[in-house]
């Protein structure tokens, strides 16, 4: 699966990335996700909701990988 960023951002943050992807459904549930480090970013865990994530980088939650484009 591929997620853009929104045209004029330069990246987006893990937990928007996880919410526009759909595998969360709130900010508040991506929190809890991303700090109990249920989630990869470039095959490593990152427990920062806030990691920015440029083109190129990608992310896996639950056996399902996301790149950004």
């Amino acid at each position: 699966m591929e997620i853009s960023i929104r045209d004029g951002e330069e990246f987006i943050k893990l937990g928007q990335a996880m919410k526009k992807a759909g595998m969360v459904d709130s900010g508040v549930d991506a929190k809890f996700i991303i700090q109990d480090g249920q989630v990869k970013v470039n095959g490593e865990v990152d427990t920062r909701r806030g990691r920015k994530l440029y083109p190129g980088d990608v992310f896996e939650f639950n056996g399902e990988e996301v790149k950004v484009v």
